[in-house]
């Protein structure tokens, strides 16, 4: 097995860039190696492989999508740094794809870029040479946030084990995923999963469910069965809904945990259970057992790992690679020409809070999808209730606390007008088409043509203006401002 260099390999075709951030890596004590192109770093003598990768995604001739794949081949694994230009949509979720640890927009901020490098070679370090990022991001799990990342880490920790796994989030957060891309790169990977809804099972055959039973066991009992525990035998056994099995029969669920074996209904032979266990649950379990209604011991059983589902809302930044993921595997589940993702629908989605979460996301777009018949697509989002209007703060509001929380009728209007200078500037006065500034503004074009000669505005007057417009908050930071 080879060991981790400590070093960073800068790849850019521009000196300039690769001076810069072989200056920021060596004030942060950190070696730097720095080359010209992808052909340039692979004709390097042999050697350790480098800690990360910070390379360009557009390089004189073999691009960094490409010796990604190149390096993939080889079997080396290294956490990647991408850096563009150009930080659309498409190119962040086929960075996503091709194994990117980080994906950076130019001009990037130095301290980000240290962060990201460090945070890719402390994993790296965990991983090793057979890191599982890539096959876990291209298959099963879609994500660029720090949840997500989290989320694919705590993975990677506990796959190889034999540990119990307990995962918590609400419904329609991908529960289920987490537990396939568990069992996906476990030591039983070979072997069945096999998933038990425990929502779905009727009280009285719960234990003939999960242990099987015998012919005559009772009444309907007409032949033996094998039970999920059975059928597991080897492999992964997925409880999900386990909040839902009735306090009365838990204790029966806990034996066999701990002493891995039980007996089939009516039978008198002791089997041995062997399976690895995780369970899922939409519910808290520690109220539940708080509560009464839930065993407490059966609760430690189940909570040696937990790892928590994040809710869609938290995770914004998810929406615009998810959204593109469902935009193409729908399209060709309908057999249906894939329908346009504008910039102005994707600002739709990450506006709503998606209480059905990645599950609602996907119904959304698979209905938008029928009815676009082709074209850019338009999102119907139900209404949201607003909370209450003393506890929101303005859109654009200083964080210094001697301003106002609140704006006069002239200051909205100024704010409406900077708006929609930023918008007409950003689209070179194109008002009407895909992206155009009507679609970024949600209005029809007719109401903003209508909207500009009422404020006078003129493309040779702007031409002179300086507008700056203050950063909006974060999603964080409404949220706190509403809890506030």
């Amino acid at each position: 097995m080879r060991t981790i260099d400590a070093s960073v390999c800068v790849i850019d075709g521009e000196a300039a860039t690769r001076e810069s951030i072989e200056s920021i890596l060596r004030t942060e004590g950190m070696r730097a190696e720095c080359y010209g192109s992808a052909e340039e770093f692979l004709a390097r003598e042999p050697r350790q492989p480098p800690g990360c990768l910070v390379l360009d995604v557009t390089l004189p001739g073999m691009s960094g999508f490409e010796l990604q794949r190149e390096l993939a081949r080889t079997e080396l694994h290294i956490p990647m740094i991408f850096l563009t230009a150009r930080g659309d949509i498409s190119m962040s979720v086929r960075a996503v794809k091709a194994g990117a640890f980080e994906f950076m927009t130019k001009p990037f901020d130095p301290a980000d870029l240290v962060d990201a490098i460090q945070e890719g070679m402390r994993t790296r370090e965990y991983s090793g040479p057979a890191s599982n990022h890539e096959e876990l991001r291209s298959d099963d799990i879609v994500g660029v946030s720090n949840a997500c990342r989290s989320l694919l880490k705590r993975i990677e920790m506990v796959a190889p084990t034999e540990s119990t796994v307990l995962i918590e989030g609400e419904t329609g957060t991908g529960k289920e995923l987490i537990a396939r891309a568990i069992h996906k790169i476990s030591r039983r990977k070979d072997q069945p999963l096999v998933r038990v809804n425990c929502a779905s099972i009727p009280k009285d055959l719960y234990e003939s469910e999960f242990f099987g039973h015998v012919r005559g066991a009772f009444t309907g009992a007409i032949k033996d069965r094998v039970g999920r525990f059975e059928a597991a035998q080897g492999g992964t056994l997925f409880l999900d809904e386990i909040g839902e099995i009735p306090l009365d029969l838990q204790s029966k669920l806990l034996r066999a945990l701990q002493e891995k074996q039980y007996e089939r209904l009516g039978d008198e032979r002791t089997r041995r259970a062997d399976v690895r266990i995780i369970a899922a649950t939409n519910r808290s379990l520690k109220r539940e057992t708080e509560a009464g209604r839930f065993r407490e011991d059966l609760y430690y059983r189940l909570n040696v790992f937990p790892v928590r589902a994040t809710p869609l809302r938290e995770r914004r930044e998810d929406i615009p690679p998810l959204a593109k993921l469902f935009v193409g595997t729908l399209a060709k589940e309908l057999k249906c020409t894939p329908p346009r993702l504008t910039e102005a629908g994707v600002a739709k989605l990450q506006n709503y809070d998606w209480p059905g979460n990645i599950r609602e996301l996907r119904n959304v777009i698979e209905h938008a999808i029928i009815v676009a018949q082709g074209k850019a697509l338009d999102f119907d989002l139900p209404a949201q209730v607003a909370p209450p209007i003393y506890l929101i703060r303005p859109l654009f509001a200083s964080r210094d606390t001697s301003q106002p929380e609140f704006l006069t009728e002239p200051e909205i209007q100024r704010r409406e007008r900077e708006n929609l200078c930023v918008v007409l500037n950003k689209t070179r006065w194109r008002i009407k088409g895909a992206d155009g500034a009507a679609e970024l503004l949600g209005v029809k074009p007719t109401t903003l043509i209508s909207r500009i000669k009422k404020m006078g505005l003129k493309r040779e007057d702007m031409k002179l203006e300086s507008i700056t417009i203050p950063q909006p908050p974060s999603v964080n930071d409404c949220a706190a401002a509403c809890a506030a």
